[in-house]
């Protein structure tokens, strides 16, 4: 039973990593300008400006009900953005003038 349990799992674990692949491939695909990921300087642009937003009277796109209210315009910008809830667009530009605006559903983000 146990060895059947593990099979089980090396199988899943070999579908979601090929699932991953996939979508990682189609990625690289649609960006040609920089990395598949969000970068930490991106990272941190955005939950600013999204922080500043909030703090400013801007409407909270993530539901805070629950246990645990955050009332911090930082912590709720960050769960937006891990959420993948922001509509908001990444514009990366070259040396040499060319340039890409990438919207943030296709980035992957390392958490």
């Amino acid at each position: 039973m146990r060895n059947l349990s593990l099979l089980l799992l090396g199988l899943i674990a070999m579908v979601y990593s090929r699932i991953k692949r996939e979508k990682l491939e189609e990625a690289r695909e649609k960006i040609t300008v920089g990395p598949v990921f969000l970068t930490r300087y991106e990272r941190a642009r955005i939950i600013g400006a999204r922080a500043l937003q909030i703090s400013l009277g801007a409407p909270i796109l993530t539901d805070i009900s629950g246990n645990s209210v955050e009332l911090d315009s930082m912590k709720i910008a960050e769960k937006e953005l891990l959420s993948g809830i922001l509509p908001l667009t990444i514009r990366r530009t070259l040396p040499s003038g060319k340039y890409q605006d990438i919207p943030l559903s296709w980035l992957y983000m390392e958490d």
